[in-house]
């Protein structure tokens, strides 16, 4: 039985995680004019038969669909009902992507050094972005050095991994809240994972990775406390990249982890969510 019809995919679904909390059967699909193959309509159709009931939360939920908890149920039933700002590869737009100048920058610093390595380079990216023991640090100054080893990949499958994670959750945080808040994520993560890994593994290593877990830490923590806010992570995601940082750890994968920058990366990411969460105001 059809219950009710929206523009918005986003408020359909946030319907349905609300009417299955509370025990109403209900389904979200997506129904479209035959006649004009082009007019669509988000439909919430009702399985059960407690129509008065499924009526009564639905008039509640359209006084105010926006309401916190609507979005903690959808949360805590899986549904990602924060779609059109839903973080995921299915939804790649170039159009999006040019409101996030800072994100394509990063990315293509990744692209040119490595680029530069594979033509024949790797010895002036050694030289110049690897980063340095602290004491020698201290002594020349080149704090760039910092950052500059995630701009470094050794392989081209480590190279695709990492980018395709941060043009998804890089340009989301910069579009939804702002190029100063990307910039943070970035330069705070990066500076804790590259140290942390420096002291752990010495300073052969690079890559974007400890950024990338940064942002699902970040992304992931916002989801959950301030899920008000639409901005999150499909839990299958979050799961699976919890998992990669687990084996990992576990050594049972067939390429060499930094795993302190993967895990500073991650607890950094969550520390910001978390003094985001608490103070900002809007």
């Amino acid at each position: 039985m059809l219950l009710i019809a929206f523009q918005q995919e986003a408020l359909a679904r946030l319907l349905v995680s609300h009417l299955q909390t509370h025990n109403v059967g209900s389904e979200y699909r997506l129904v479209r004019n035959q006649q004009t193959e082009q007019s669509e309509h988000q439909v919430v159709v009702l399985l059960a038969d407690d129509l008065a009931k499924a009526k009564q939360l639905t008039n509640k939920f359209l006084q105010n669909p926006n309401a916190s908890e609507y979005q903690q149920e959808a949360w805590q039933t899986g549904e990602q009902a924060s779609q059109p700002i839903s973080l995921g590869f299915a939804n790649l737009n170039l159009r999006n992507y040019a409101k996030a100048p800072f994100t394509l920058l990063i990315l293509a610093s990744c692209l040119t050094v490595f680029s530069a390595s594979m033509l024949g380079m790797f010895a002036f990216v050694q030289q110049w972005l690897f980063i340095q023991p602290m004491p020698l640090l201290m002594e020349n100054h080149q704090w760039w050095r910092l950052i500059t080893p995630d701009f470094i990949h050794f392989s081209a499958v480590h190279l695709v991994f990492n980018l395709l994670w941060w043009l998804v959750l890089g340009s989301k945080i910069e579009r939804v809240l702002g190029l100063t808040t990307l910039l943070l994520v970035f330069l705070f993560s990066s500076i804790a994972s590259n140290i942390g890994q420096l002291l752990v593994s010495g300073a052969n290593f690079g890559g974007l990775s400890g950024v990338v877990y940064a942002l699902v830490g970040f992304v992931w923590w916002l989801g959950w406390l301030r899920p008000e806010w639409k901005i999150n992570l499909p839990k299958p995601m979050i799961i699976f990249l919890l998992l990669w940082l687990l084996f990992g750890y576990a050594d049972v994968l067939w390429v060499s982890m930094a795993n302190t920058a993967h895990t500073l990366g991650l607890v950094s990411g969550c520390l910001l969510a978390f003094c985001y969460a608490k103070f900002a105001q809007k």
